[in-house]
């Protein structure tokens, strides 16, 4: 049950529902393997890191949700793995399954674990059954997707037979890090690569991404889609002014429209109350979430970020809970209503 005190926190990542075994059986990337010091090690597309019961074990991260104070967690598809985008025949029964792990897992916790669902994406025509069952069987809220799809038109135009099936029953699409089918890993930056990469990279692309969905017609032709960009939006709350600016000079007949911005929804996973302050300027707090970004972060959200902002109350609790029950309530009401 939502109510005023919720803290909902709207990304973290799950790498259980049967994810585990068949990493262990691969051998090429992504796999899990263990070291001579008998350490088992995620070997991701762009390094390994420490496996550790947080990433899969769902109890692990129900503990340290509740010891910060977060009453609901969405736990999402690890799409960054670039599991999603392997042959459909290898990978599409772990899928399913995993899809319906998550099931299980919200009912199991009285709806305190909230499902975010993947696709095979080297199917498209799997895929868009699978968002079907998603919404219409499983009702899960939606499905996380590579953003690598939404840096450029023409590569959001391969996603368009997916999106029409997710406009049907409605649906949540977390807009994530991801590689595309076939994609090679970008080439490793020679100095400084988490910063470069896990930083700044990242936030520029989820910028681009945001860019995407609101300069296209994507809003207009999926209205029962919602669209979420992880990290605030990337640097689009440091940049906007510069948006508006380069229109004004270059075509003041079409002035960049920032208030389109504020029709899809941002999580502040792994960002702090400054960055906050100023999103919350430009995006607005009823489309801001918690997000913790969850086991890869284990920072609290709320305590970190959203507390010691200066934001009015009314503000922070849009942001702790209410934007969050909104959505769900939304989507719940597009899942009984389907338009085919």
């Amino acid at each position: 049950m939502i109510k005023n005190s919720s803290r909902i926190d709207m990304h973290s990542h799950f790498y259980g529902g049967g994810l585990v075994e068949t990493l262990r059986e691969r051998t090429s990337r992504p796999y899990l393997r263990t070291r001579k010091d008998g350490v088992t090690v995620m070997v991701a597309m762009n390094g390994e890191f420490p496996f550790t019961d947080a990433y899969h074990d769902h109890t692990v991260g129900l503990t340290e949700m509740r010891a910060q104070g977060l009453t609901h967690r969405m736990l999402t598809f690890p799409g960054a793995l670039g599991i999603d985008v392997l042959p459909a025949d290898e990978i599409a029964d772990t899928i399913y399954a995993f899809n319906n792990f998550l099931e299980k897992l919200g009912r199991e916790t009285d709806g305190a674990l909230i499902g975010l669902g993947g696709v095979p994406l080297a199917d498209i025509s799997l895929a868009c059954i699978e968002v079907l069952r998603i919404r219409r069987d499983l009702k899960l809220p939606g499905i996380i997707l590579p953003s690598n799809y939404f840096t450029s038109l023409a590569e959001a135009a391969v996603m368009r037979p997916l999106l029409e099936a997710a406009n049907i029953y409605g649906c949540h699409i977390m807009l994530h890090p991801g590689l595309k089918v076939g994609q090679e890993p970008p080439a490793q930056p020679d100095d400084f690569m988490q910063y470069r990469t896990s930083a700044i990279d990242l936030q520029s692309q989820a910028s681009q991404v945001a860019l995407t969905v609101i300069l296209s017609d994507m809003l207009e032709q999926y209205p029962r889609i919602s669209f979420q960009v992880v990290n605030l939006g990337g640097t689009l709350p440091f940049i906007f002014e510069r948006l508006e600016s380069i229109a004004r000079h270059r075509n003041p007949e079409e002035p960049f429209p920032t208030k389109r911005l504020r029709r899809i929804w941002y999580d502040c996973a792994s960002l702090g109350p400054r960055a906050l302050e100023a999103a919350v300027k430009v995006l607005g707090a009823d489309r801001i979430m918690l997000g913790s970004d969850f086991p890869i972060f284990k920072d609290d959200p709320y305590t970190l970020a959203l507390e010691p902002s200066d934001l009015s109350v009314a503000d922070k609790n849009q942001i702790a809970w209410k934007t969050a029950e909104d959505l769900m309530l939304h989507l719940e009401v597009l899942q009984l209503t389907a338009v085919e």
